[in-house]
């Protein structure tokens, strides 16, 4: 039953859509075989009044009242007072439109009580003050299987719509943060907020409409709303002070509105992200034991220290930076002997310079940090370190990015060590200084004194 309904309802769907556009793929076919010499308009609405410029609506389900589809709650209003009907549900519905046009040509079809619950209030009261509304929800098989078509068709839109924008190279877009432009992929712009300002809100693969996307957040800040706690400022300095202090450089996860820009949100019918993940969560809860048998550590990627280059390991990294850059990284950590901390300044240090489009060899300031890659490759001023005491400060130890992967896979193992510092065995031992006198006596120093004197 529930599948020669699924066919019917995709039948009907797919009726709906092509009478929509039928009459004007007809025209355009045979004009297609003359020569177009003055302007065209497009034909009017086939079997219908001519079509206005204006958003679209939605008729009621038993009269001829029309509401545009951004005030569905009106329509609801109207036809819970109008005609006591009322949809279980609604937020579920991923087509209202759709959905309202199948109700209201099966409604033309048969009773509204072959369809509908009955619900009677004031059933206490005298016959004559007694009401019935009918409640239309996904109890009845056809109203469920014209959801749940309704969620696969829009599931496929959206995927398409996905598709297209991983696949354009027509961007174009400035950062909300700085006035640099981006042309190409979304994805550059994405990575670039990212990777230069913290400000992440999501793999570009995971969001569609992304340009709408764009475009809302973009809105809010020109209001002078913060993006994650939503309060307005006075002016443009203030938000951003706010935001780099208070850590909101981030979208407020509990708004919903944002929930449509997330491929997440449309892969099960009625399911947000946040039940999606929990329930991902709840089935780990559930295994009888833990079996880690199938895990898989994906590699945290580290970004080149002078271009945007990505790779899974510091040794590839470190290869990529050599062959391309001439900077060689362990060679610079064997020579100079540096340890962790060493590394992470000096890390810092050059992600700063590189930032500020400046070249720590010769001091001298680009426009743009292309130039001054071309100039670093060209000058092989890339190995050309400065003095040690010019980037081995205090302030080097804060991290030029927040998300810069490389500190976390700086190594300082004992294989890492120089030959020297290995052959260095000097005893640390922790001694109980309360009682001095006792401890001059019974010092283990006093052995290792003595010791050493022997064997001198």
């Amino acid at each position: 039953m529930a599948a020669t309904e699924a066919q019917g309802l995709g039948v009907y769907l797919r009726e709906d859509a092509a009478g929509a556009h039928g009459g004007v793929g007809s025209l355009d076919h045979e004009d297609s075989e003359d020569c177009i010499l003055e302007p065209l308009s497009l034909p009017e609405s086939p079997g219908g009044p001519t079509a206005l410029a204006g958003p679209p609506s939605v008729p009621c389900i038993f009269c001829e009242e029309h509401f545009p589809v951004a005030e569905q709650d009106k329509l609801l209003k109207h036809m819970i007072i109008e005609h006591k009907i009322v949809i279980a549900d609604v937020k579920l519905v991923a087509d209202f439109q759709r959905y309202i046009l199948y109700w209201r040509k099966r409604f033309t079809e048969q009773p509204i009580t072959d369809f509908c619950s009955v619900i009677r209030i004031n059933s206490t009261a005298p016959f004559e003050e007694q009401d019935n509304y009918f409640l239309l929800c996904d109890v009845l098989p056809e109203d469920r299987v014209l959801r749940e078509e309704l969620q696969k068709q829009k599931l496929k839109e959206i995927l398409d719509q996905q598709q297209r924008e991983r696949n354009d190279t027509s961007f174009h877009g400035v950062c909300m943060f700085c006035t640099e432009e981006f042309h190409g992929n979304r994805s550059v712009l994405l990575n670039h907020m990212a990777r230069e300002h913290a400000f992440n809100i999501g793999l570009p693969d995971n969001i569609v409409n992304c340009a709408e996307f764009l475009r809302t957040l973009q809105k809010k800040l020109d209001n002078l709303q913060c993006l994650y706690c939503e309060k307005t400022f006075r002016d443009k300095n203030t938000l951003k002070d706010h935001m780099r202090k208070k850590q909101h450089r981030r979208i407020n996860p509990k708004n919903r509105d944002y929930d449509r820009f997330y491929v997440i949100n449309y892969l099960e019918l009625g399911k947000s992200w946040e039940e999606v993940q929990l329930e991902d969560d709840r089935e780990l809860l559930d295994l009888p034991e833990d079996d880690w048998s199938d895990w898989k550590e994906y590699p945290v990627c580290a970004v080149c220290l002078f271009c945007e280059e990505q790779e899974e390991t510091v040794d590839q990294l470190c290869v990529h930076m050599e062959d391309t850059h001439g900077f060689d990284l362990l060679r610079i950590k064997s020579e100079l002997g540096l340890n962790f901390y060493q590394q992470v300044k000096l890390v810092n240090f050059i992600r700063r310079q590189v930032h500020q489009c400046r070249c720590y060899g010769c001091h001298v300031k680009f426009r743009s940090k292309t130039e001054l890659r071309t100039h670093m490759e060209e000058a092989k001023h890339a190995s050309l370190l400065p003095d040690r005491k010019t980037w081995d400060q205090l302030e080097y130890y804060f991290p030029t990015y927040e998300n810069d992967t490389l500190l976390c896979t700086l190594s300082d193992s004992e294989s890492d060590l120089t030959a020297q510092e290995r052959e260095e065995n000097v005893p640390v031992i922790s001694e109980d200084t309360s009682k001095l006198r006792a401890l001059k006596r019974s010092s283990v120093l006093n052995q290792l004194l003595l010791q050493e004197c022997l064997e001198n």
